[in-house]
């Protein structure tokens, strides 16, 4: 898959639609990016675009935006709710895929010289990319805003990273940096602005000052007044989604409003999601109520009835989670999505890839899928009510098994890509055969962990399907069988792959630990489908 960045630029104009197009233009329009969201807000007057592409791409794009901003934006007439600093305010770089968090560094680093040197403006960095650490936190360089940018830009504390320290009235200043993926998330609020801001102070980090910190993590927020839409807001930045989840901001508002005998009416995603945030929240609120849900869109339903993510306007996952909207080109062509006749023809063509250990991951998928089948069958049945709290206990083990490996149907077939690239690698020289022969090592290790990691999964599922075996639907009795075997027949072929490139890697250590592993995995195989096949033929209902 290709490296894929994520950038995020907001601009100081949610009103003029014409501006806000002309912004968008120049994104979509520079090659290498694709433009995911746009989200105007009237009363904060700011607009924050989201687009990916790759590193070089999304600098273009995000440059091409602020010349056309420029041209578009004067800071000397904007008034709006949300803090802000310039025309372009802040414009983050996040990594999203097969990049590292020092490569959306150095974007920010090339964009903000880049601006600083087309615009003549004053750039600051930020976050992962601050050159100082009192510049880490965007509210405390934006503290006074663009009103207080003339005195600010002359005290040498705050002489720009890039660019002038000079006073542009009609720009400001702008801020870029790399972060982690950031969620903006609003809590609604039948009240005040004081009394949403009341609440913000409560919960987030900085609280009310260093001697009264709020009880959230990684959380920034403020309350403020939507006029359009005649509520208050809690409007906080999630920093880290996985130290401070959203169900967590979520219910801690709650809680103060009920204190203050407050409606909470819903809440509001701005911009786009990780998937992990939200099936997060539905994790919490499955285990807190008991619920048995095992499909990702009935998580995500969940989700968005819940915490009201459709209170303000319609919450379409395929236009608000990142993942629904990115996708490689090279997915469409991927054996797991392939026909069936397609594979098989694929699999009987003079070809090395796919084989036997694409092979022996449809199988196991295939196999845990029945497991997960004949649970499906027994569970809400009148005639087995009583077995229900097993049926929920040894189902989503089975359901989560088939989706990681059809998974491996690919992983194996690229799983030699290492070792091939290895190959490829200079060896003229004594210390470039020595790189070479590591990176070989390196690759066929990494050509092993599929096959092992197949066998490992497998081999966690035994206990779940000898449960199914005592207790299922007699009437799947025959699925039951076909998936013993089919699961025991994956452990095979995964051992099979293991043991073949075993014989190249050279790291003795590492070759015992494997190969006493899955050959463990193969005698657990044999024994526990063979008992499978008796328990069921024990039964007689």
């Amino acid at each position: 898959m290709s490296a894929l960045v994520e950038c995020v630029p907001n601009f100081s104009e949610g009103n003029n639609q014409e501006v806000i197009n002309e912004i968008a233009k120049a994104i979509s329009q520079t090659g290498g990016c694709k433009l995911l969201d746009v989200d105007a807000g009237p009363s904060t007057n700011r607009t924050v675009y989201t687009f990916v592409g790759s590193p070089t791409a999304v600098v273009e794009g995000a440059l091409n935006a602020a010349r056309t901003a420029s041209q578009l934006i004067n800071m000397e007439n904007h008034t709006g709710e949300h803090p802000r600093m310039g025309a372009l305010d802040v414009c983050p770089f996040i990594p999203v895929r097969n990049v590292t968090m020092a490569d959306c560094v150095h974007c920010a680093n090339l964009f903000g010289k880049r601006l600083a040197d087309a615009l003549h403006v004053p750039v600051y960095l930020y976050g992962e990319a601050a050159l100082k650490e009192s510049r880490k936190s965007l509210p405390a360089i934006r503290a006074g805003e663009y009103e207080a940018l003339p005195k600010k830009l002359r005290e040498a504390e705050w002489t720009p990273d890039f660019g002038p320290a000079n006073f542009v009235p009609r720009w400001g200043a702008t801020v870029t940096g790399a972060r982690k993926f950031l969620i903006a998330y609003n809590v609604n609020l039948l009240c005040t602005k004081e009394l949403a801001h009341r609440i913000a102070l409560n919960i987030r980090e900085q609280g009310r000052g260093k001697d009264q910190p709020g009880r959230l993590k990684q959380v920034q927020g403020m309350g403020w007044y939507l006029e359009e839409e005649n509520i208050a807001q809690v409007s906080t930045n999630l920093l880290d989604f996985e130290t401070t989840p959203l169900h967590m901001v979520y219910e801690e508002v709650c809680r103060d409003a009920q204190d203050l005998n407050l409606p909470v009416v819903g809440s509001q995603l701005v911009g786009l999601v990780p998937q992990k945030a939200i099936l997060d929240a539905a994790e919490f609120y499955i285990h807190q109520k008991n619920l048995f849900i095992l499909e990702e869109d009935h998580k995500i339903r969940l989700v968005v009835s819940r915490l009201g993510l459709d209170s303000l306007c319609p919450f379409n996952p395929k236009e608000r989670i990142i993942e629904e909207m990115v996708q490689d080109g090279s997915e469409s062509g991927c054996l797991a999505s392939l026909p069936l006749h397609t594979l098989v023809q694929k699999v009987g063509s003079r070809s090395a890839a796919p084989g036997g250990g694409s092979v022996s991951a449809a199988m196991s998928s295939l196999g845990a899928a029945l497991g997960c089948m004949v649970g499906l069958m027994t569970y809400g049945k009148r005639q087995f009510e009583e077995l229900d709290p097993v049926m929920r206990q040894i189902i989503p083990p089975f359901h989560r098994a088939m989706n990681e490996l059809v998974a491996m149907v690919d992983e194996d077939s690229t799983a030699f890509s290492s070792y091939m690239e290895a190959m490829r690698l200079p060896k003229s020289t004594p210390e470039e055969k020595e790189r070479r022969t590591a990176a070989m090592q390196l690759g066929l290790k990494k050509a092993v962990g599929v096959p092992f990691s197949l066998a490992e999964k497998v081999n966690s599922l035994w206990p779940s399907l000898k449960e199914m075996a005592r207790h299922g639907n007699l009437a799947c009795r025959s699925d039951i069988q076909v998936a013993a075997k089919a699961l025991e027949a994956g452990v095979f072929g995964a051992y099979f792959n293991v043991i073949t490139n075993l014989k190249d890697i050279t790291d003795e250590g590492f070759n015992e630990q494997v190969r006493m592993k899955v050959s463990r995995f193969v005698e657990e195989a044999k024994d526990s489908a063979a008992l499978v096949l008796e328990l069921l033929e024990e039964r007689t209902q």
